[in-house]
């Protein structure tokens, strides 16, 4: 009797037996997929999830954020340069316009544009023939006049001698004194006129009044000259030594005076427009006596040697003006300044 009751028992267990199995894999299956979808989230992007922290797109806790870059720097001690920087341009130390002094043809040039002139070197010549003959006039004048002059003092000494022996007026010898000095007079004047005239002749001779580089001229040699023309022959511009003005603000002036006062020369360091190149070294040369009341900056001068020709007039450079140097300083790398 218990065989047949259970029959029944046997066929409703072995479908449950059946479908377990099944259970535990969806069981399986949705704990595996919560677990990918919580560890690896798509990116906002619409990419794939990122990779775990410690892979290198992991961030914190897993979830795929970059990570933040890190620079290291060492910090050490060392010197730092007070500095005042200024935006300048250079200047000549001399610039020189030459002019003729004298009218006439240009017969020659002597120099080569862009060339190094020294104080003293013939530029250009002008026609020195109608000069030549003034001075030659000049001098004949003073010649006659000092025969005449020479004549008249001989007159007076025989006439002195006569009036101590009475035998003349005293008048006469008076007369004679005032022709004398007449005379003398009219030969200094023709002296004068020598010496101009000389000096007219050397005028034709065209020189160099300073050292520095000579720039294009401006006349032709066959073209005539004259002392009234402002243009000139040549630019003559001083570049060794250089300067270069700059404007500094009016509050860093009581720095600059102090170390003025002090005695201290001040460097003057000149860089490219770009700030790149180091061009030249100089010292502050001077200090202007006003401060400009529209921009509240000062004018400065600083002196370069430019040996090396890297200063060129009216060239915009950066000035740095070296006001102190400070000793033993902990320094930080720019870079890791953030």
């Amino acid at each position: 009797m218990s065989s047949p009751a259970s029959a029944p028992s046997d066929s409703v267990s072995r479908p449950r037996r059946r479908i377990l199995p099944w259970l535990i894999v969806l069981a399986l299956a949705a704990g595996g997929g919560w677990y990918y979808t919580h560890r690896n989230p798509v990116d906002a992007d619409g990419g794939g999830g990122g990779k775990s922290a410690n892979g290198p797109r992991g961030g914190r806790d897993g979830r795929g954020e970059r990570p933040t870059p890190v620079s290291l720097a060492t910090i050490a001690t060392g010197d730092i340069r007070v500095m005042v920087p200024a935006l300048g341009s250079v200047v000549p130390r001399n610039q020189v316009t030459v002019r003729s002094r004298v009218d006439g043809p240009l017969l020659a040039v002597k120099f080569t544009e862009g060339q190094t002139v020294n104080s003293g070197d013939v530029l250009a010549l002008i026609d020195p023939d109608p000069f030549r003959a003034a001075l030659e006039q000049a001098r004949g004048q003073l010649a006659r006049d000092a025969a005449l002059l020479k004549n008249a003092q001989i007159d007076l000494d025989r006439y002195k001698g006569l009036l101590r022996q009475d035998s003349i007026a005293e008048q006469q010898v008076a007369t004679q004194e005032a022709l004398v000095r007449q005379y003398q007079g009219t030969v200094q004047a023709d002296q004068a006129a020598v010496k101009s005239a000389e000096l007219q002749l050397s005028y034709t001779t065209i020189k160099a009044p300073i050292t520095g580089r000579a720039g294009l001229r401006v006349v032709d040699p066959g073209n005539i000259v004259k002392a009234s023309d402002t243009t000139g022959l040549v630019t003559i511009a001083q570049v060794s030594p250089i300067t270069a003005v700059f404007p500094v603000p009016e509050d860093r002036l009581p720095a600059v005076m102090k170390r003025v006062r002090e005695g201290k020369g001040l460097i003057a360091e000149a860089w490219d427009r770009e700030m790149k190149n180091h061009l030249a070294d100089g010292k502050l040369l001077a200090v202007d006596s006003l401060i400009d009341s529209t921009t509240g900056t000062v004018k400065l001068k600083a002196d370069f040697t430019n040996k090396d020709g890297s200063l060129f007039p009216n060239q915009f450079v950066n000035v740095r003006l070296i006001l102190d140097t400070l000793s033993g300083v902990v320094t930080v790398p720019t870079a890791a300044v953030q």
